[in-house]
C-alpha cells in the first residue's frame, strides 16, 4: 500500500493545523493513505476537542503574548507549540486503520519509537497514548475521526518551552504555576536534553519514513498535495479560526444556564480518567440528570460522540451505579470510543458534580 508523504516544511501556525485537517476531508475508501510533516513557523496554543477554552487557557496572557489559540479536531489537552516539534500526521481512509481506536496508538506510535531509538533516544509506548524516556514524556499522540478518514496525530520534540507553556496555561495561582512549570521541567524530556546533538530534519525524516515502511508495511511516496486538497487546506484554515468554532464549548454552557428554573441547578466537577480528565457541567432536577456537559483532554470517537453520549444520560438518576451501566450501554449503543474512559468514570463525574463533598 502506498504511503503519500506531504512535507509542508514550516507554515504558519494556522495552517500547520489546517493540514491535516483539510486532507482529511478529502479521504475516500479508495484514497492512499497519507502522513503530513510539518512544523508551524510562529508560536500558538492549541485545544483539544472537547476542552472548554475558559477552564484551560490564560487568554489574557494568549493575547498579551500574539498567542493564537486553535481549537483542533482530534482530543487531548491544550499545548504550547512552536518550530521546535516535528508533527506527524497519519490520514487513513477508516476501512484501511485498525477497527478500534485503542488499537490506533500501538501501531502508529512504533514507528517514531523505533527512530527515537535509532537515534540514541530509548524511547518506549506508555499506554494509553503517550511516549516515554525513562519515565519522562517525549510527546503524546491523538486519535480522531473526520469524514471518512481516521487520523493520529503527534510529533518529534527537539526542544519545548514549559515555561511559556505554564504560562499559558489557567491556573488557580501563581505559586502553583510554579509548581505547574517545574513539574513540566521534571517530567518532559526533549531530544535537546537526551542528545548531545539533535539531528538534522532530513535525517530524521529518512529514519522515520524508512520505520513507517516496515511497522505499517506502507511505500512511503513523497508527493504534492493535489488542487483539490489544497483547497481543502484553505477551507479548513477558514473554518478553524471561526471564532464559533474556537468558543463552541462555551456556547454549551451558555445554552444550559438559560435553562436553569425553580429547583434546577447548575453545578460542576471534574474527574481524572486513566484517558484523561473528565469535566462536567451538570443540571439536575429531582435528582436525575436534566441537561449535561461533558468536556476534557480524553479522546472520544467519532468527534460528535460525547455530545451524544450526554444527551443520552439526560433523564438518568444521579446514582453512580445506575449512570455506570446507562453510559457503559450507550457508548457501546451509539459506537462512542473513549480510550481509557469508562461508563464509571463518567458516572463519578457527574455524581461529584451533583454532590461536590463526593
Amino acid at each position: 500500500m502506498r504511503l503519500r508523504v506531504f512535507d509542508f516544511g514550516k507554515v504558519s501556525a494556522l495552517r500547520s493545523q489546517a493540514v491535516y485537517h483539510g486532507i482529511a476531508e478529502t479521504i475516500t475508501a479508495d484514497s492512499d493513505p497519507v502522513l503530513c510533516l510539518v512544523s508551524p513557523e510562529t508560536p500558538y496554543v492549541c485545544i483539544g476537542m472537547h476542552q472548554e477554552i475558559a477552564k484551560e487557557v490564560d487568554e489574557d496572557y494568549c493575547k498579551a503574548q500574539n498567542l493564537p489559540v486553535y481549537r483542533r479536531h482530534v482530543g487531548g489537552g491544550a499545548v504550547y507549540l512552536d518550530e521546535n516539534q516535528l508533527f506527524t500526521h497519519f490520514i487513513y481512509p477508516s476501512g484501511k486503520a485498525p477497527e478500534f481506536a485503542a488499537n490506533l496508538y500501538p501501531m502508529f506510535i512504533e514507528p517514531v519509537v523505533r527512530t527515537y531509538n535509532q537515534l540514541g533516544v530509548q524511547a518506549a509506548y506508555r499506554p494509553i497514548n503517550d511516549i516515554q524516556v525513562n519515565g519522562r514524556k517525549i510527546g503524546g499522540t491523538g486519535a480522531a475521526s473526520i469524514g471518512e478518514a481516521t487520523l493520529m496525530v503527534g510529533s518529534f520534540m527537539y526542544d519545548f518551552d514549559t515555561e511559556t507553556m505554564a504560562r499559558c496555561l489557567k491556573v488557580p495561582s501563581e505559586k502553583f504555576r510554579d509548581k505547574l512549570r517545574q513539574t513540566l521541567d521534571d517530567y518532559m524530556t526533549t531530544m535537546a536534553k537526551e542528545l548531545p546533538e539533535a539531528p538534522a530534519r532530513d535525517t530524521l525524516k529518512a529514519m522515520f519514513l524508512a520505520n513507517c515502511a516496515e511497522v505499517l508495511k506502507v511505500e512511503p511516496v513523497e508527493d504534492q498535495p493535489t488542487a483539490e486538497e489544497l483547497a481543502a487546506i484553505d477551507k479548513a484554515e477558514a473554518s478553524l479560526s471561526d471564532p464559533s468554532w474556537t468558543y463552541m464549548q462555551g456556547r454549551k454552557l451558555v445554552e444550559m444556564g438559560v435553562k436553569i428554573s425553580e429547583g434546577t441547578h447548575l453545578t460542576e466537577s471534574a474527574h481524572k480518567a486513566p484517558g484523561g480528565l473528565i469535566r462536567v457541567h451538570l443540571l439536575a432536577r429531582d435528582k436525575t440528570v436534566e441537561d449535561l456537559m461533558i468536556s476534557g483532554d480524553f479522546t472520544c470517537l467519532p468527534p460528535d460522540g460525547i455530545d451524544r453520549l450526554a444527551g443520552a444520560l439526560a433523564g438518568v438518576a444521579v446514582d453512580q451505579e445506575q449512570l455506570a451501566q446507562a453510559a457503559d450501554e450507550a457508548m457501546k449503543r451509539l459506537g462512542v470510543e473513549m480510550p481509557g474512559v469508562a461508563g464509571a468514570d463518567i458516572a463519578t463525574a457527574i455524581v461529584s458534580a451533583a454532590h461536590p463533598s463526593i
